[in-house]
C-alpha cells in the first residue's frame, strides 16, 4: 500500500509539473455556444441516416464542418464528461470508474455515501467519493473566465468530481448567455437530456413520431417488435432533441449573435441501445460531431479524427488563451492547432457493479482491444440498463438459444485481444485478431497502444478501493484550508491579494457593501486569477476548493 501510495504521488506530481504558466495570446474572442445532446451515435442525416427528421439540425450542418471521425474516451457520461472539462484521459486523473458520487447536475450533491454497495476488481468494497484530481489540472472554464469570458453551463456536469465554484459564471438551470455583463464575450453550455438512455423508457407515455417498421436494426440486435419498438422511440428522441436544438439557435437569431457565435454541436458519448452505451466499440465511443464557424471557409466534411480530450485545448485555442503544458489532447482549431492525431484512445472500466479493464486505440480503419481480464464476461447485467423496453425480450430470447451467432456474442466470453476493420465491419462484430492477413495492422495497433501507455498514466492498473484511499486519505474527504488575505495600498485603493494554503486551489472572492450576506454556489463567485483594487470599507468573502477536495469554509474581512 505504501508502495502503491509512493506510486501514485509521483504520478500526480509528473502530471503537475508539466504545467506552465497559463497565458492570453492576444486575438479576437469570439462567443461560443455548446449544445450538447446524450447518448445518440451518428444516427443523424448527415451521417446517412435519414430515419428520424432533423430539420434544425440539417440547416446547421449545411452551415458548419461535420467530422466523421469524433470519438470520446468512455462509452458513458460521467468519464467521458470528466475529460470534456480537464483536457486529460480519464484514465491518468482517476475519473474512469463509472461513477465516482453523485455530483451529476449543477454544483453537485456534494454528500458521500459510505456504503456505495460497489466492488473493485479485487472485490473488496468502494465509497462514494469526489475524485482528487492533479493539483495543476483545472477545469479549462477557469483559463476562459481569467480571460474575460462569462461561463455559463445548463446545468448537466458529471465530471466524477463537484465541479469548484470557480468553474463557471453560472451554472443552473437558469444559466443563459443572456445574462452576461455587457459586452462581454459568452461561453454557453446546454445540456440536452431528451435522446439519453432512460428516456426510452420514460417517455413511454409519448406517441411514437418514427414507424417501428421503418427503423434500421443493427445486426448486433434481434429484429422483433420490442426491438423496432424501442429503436423507433430512440428516433422519436431524436427529433424531439432537433426542436430543442431549433429553439437554442432561433435565441442566438433574435439577440442577432448567431452570425458572431462559433456553435458545437455533439453527443457526449454513443446511442443508448444495448451493446451501444458503456462500450468500447465505435457503438459506444464514435460521436456525431460539427462546429459551424464565423465564416464560410469553416464549412464542409473532414475524416480528421478528434477526440474529447482535444476539446479542452480547441476552446482555448480559440479563445486566444495559451494551453496549459498538462493537458493531454492536441487543439485541432484555432491558433494553436496541432498536427492531425493517427489514433484515438478509449477504456472500459467499472460501470455501477461491474469491473473490468479495456483499453482501446482507433485509427481511422482498425480499432484494436485489449481485454486485460479476459476471463469476465463481455455482457454486464447493468440493472439501470435493464429498464430498456426492449431488454426483457433480448435476455430471454438469448437464454431460450435463439439469437444468432452475433447477436449471442454479447453475450460470450472475451479474447485478449480483438481487432476490427472499420471500413468492412461497422458494427465491430467480426474480430480479426488472429487473421493472418491483418497481422501487420494488429502489429501497428498493438504499438500504437503500447506508445501510448509509455506517455499516458493509466490509474486503471491500481484497484479502485486503494485509489480512493490514495486521493481521499483514511477514505475521508480532505479538506481546502481557508483563503489567506493580504492588502498593499496604493493610490487606486486597496489592492487585495489571496492566497489559499492548499496546493492546487481554486480560489473565488464577492465583494459586498454588507457585513453579513447568505451565499451560496449560485451567489455569482468572481474568479481570482490576480490582485484587484477595491474601496476601503468593502466587505472580501472568499471560498476555494482543490478538485475533489471539500471547499474550505467562507471567510470574511472587512477592508
Amino acid at each position: 500500500m505504501k508502495t502503491l501510495t509512493i506510486i501514485f504521488s509521483i504520478i500526480l506530481a509528473t502530471i503537475s509539473c508539466k504545467a506552465q504558466e497559463k497565458a492570453t495570446i492576444k486575438a479576437t474572442q469570439p462567443n461560443i455556444l455548446w449544445i450538447v445532446t446524450e447518448d445518440i451515435s451518428p444516427t443523424l442525416s448527415f451521417y446517412g441516416d435519414t430515419t428520424a427528421k432533423t430539420p434544425n439540425l440539417d440547416a446547421l450542418a449545411k452551415e458548419s464542418m461535420i467530422y466523421d471521425n469524433a470519438y470520446t474516451t468512455v462509452g458513458v457520461c460521467a468519464p467521458s464528461r470528466s475529460t470534456i472539462i480537464t483536457g486529460m484521459y480519464p484514465t491518468s486523473i482517476g475519473t474512469m470508474h463509472m461513477r465516482t458520487g453523485k455530483d451529476v447536475h449543477s454544483w453537485g450533491k456534494r454528500v458521500y455515501k459510505k456504503d456505495y454497495g460497489r466492488n473493485d476488481i479485487t472485490g473488496k468494497p468502494i465509497r462514494e467519493y469526489s475524485a482528487v484530481i492533479p493539483k495543476n489540472v483545472k477545469c479549462y472554464t477557469e483559463y476562459l473566465r481569467a480571460a474575460g469570458y462569462y461561463c455559463t453551463n445548463n446545468d448537466k456536469t458529471d465530471y466524477q468530481f463537484a465541479a469548484p465554484v470557480t468553474a463557471w459564471d453560472e451554472n443552473n438551470k437558469k444559466a443563459h448567455w443572456r445574462n452576461r455583463p455587457k459586452d462581454k464575450p459568452f461561453f454557453a453550455v446546454f445540456n440536452i437530456f431528451i435522446t439519453h438512455e432512460s428516456q426510452l423508457w420514460k417517455n413511454e407515455n409519448l406517441s411514437l413520431t418514427v414507424n417501428p417498421k421503418d427503423v434500421p436494426v443493427p445486426p448486433y440486435l434481434p429484429d422483433n417488435k420490442a426491438t423496432r419498438h424501442t429503436i423507433a422511440r430512440n428516433y422519436s428522441n431524436i427529433e424531439l432533441m432537433d426542436a430543442q436544438v431549433g429553439a437554442f439557435i432561433k435565441q442566438l437569431k433574435d439577440d442577432g449573435l448567431y452570425d458572431n457565435t462559433i456553435i458545437f454541436f455533439y453527443s457526449d458519448h454513443g446511442g443508448p441501445l444495448p451493446h451501444q452505451k458503456r462500450e468500447i466499440y465505435d457503438t459506444g465511443l464514435k460521436v456525431p460531431f460539427l462546429i459551424k464557424g464565423i465564416n464560410s471557409k469553416t464549412k464542409g466534411r473532414t475524416d480528421r479524427m478528434i477526440s474529447f480530450v482535444d476539446l479542452a485545448p480547441t476552446m482555448l485555442s480559440l479563445a486566444g488563451i495559451k494551453i496549459p503544458g498538462y493537458m493531454q489532447g492536441k487543439a485541432f482549431l484555432g491558433t494553436q492547432s496541432a498536427e492531425p492525431r493517427t489514433y484515438i484512445y478509449g477504456s472500459s472500466d467499472r460501470f455501477d457493479g461491474f469491473t473490468d479493464r479495456i483499453r482501446a486505440v482507433r485509427n481511422k480503419q482498425f480499432l484494436y482491444l485489449r481485454n486485460y481480464f479476459p476471463e469476465l464476461p463481455k455482457y454486464k447485467d447493468v440493472a439501470y440498463r435493464k429498464n430498456i423496453p426492449m431488454m426483457p425480450v433480448f435476455l430471454k430470447l438469448q437464454k431460450e438459444g435463439k439469437l444468432n451467432a452475433i447477436q449471442n456474442a454479447w453475450f460470450g466470453t472475451k479474447t485478449t485481444e480483438e481487432l476490427y476493420d472499420c471500413k468492412n465491419d461497422p458494427h465491430n462484430v467480426v474480430n480479426l485478431a488472429d487473421s493472418i492477413a491483418y497481422k501487420d495492422a494488429l502489429n501497428e495497433m498493438r504499438l500504437a497502444m503500447l506508445h501510448h501507455q509509455q506517455e499516458a498514466v493509466d490509474l486503471g492498473q491500481i484497484p479502485e478501493s486503494q485509489l480512493i484511499d490514495m486521493m481521499w486519505p483514511n477514505f475521508e474527504q480532505p479538506v481546502t484550508k481557508a483563503v489567506a488575505l493580504s492588502t498593499i495600498e496604493t493610490p487606486q485603493g486597496q489592492m487585495i491579494l489571496l492566497k489559499s494554503p492548499t496546493k492546487g486551489a481554486s480560489i473565488a472572492y464577492f465583494i459586498s457593501d454588507r457585513a453579513e450576506e447568505k451565499l451560496d454556489f449560485d451567489s455569482g463567485w468572481q474568479l481570482y486569477s490576480k490582485p484587484f483594487t477595491t474601496a476601503k470599507g468593502k466587505y472580501i468573502y472568499t471560498i476555494a476548493q482543490r478538485i475533489g477536495y471539500k471547499e474550505s469554509k467562507i471567510s470574511k474581512i472587512k477592508i
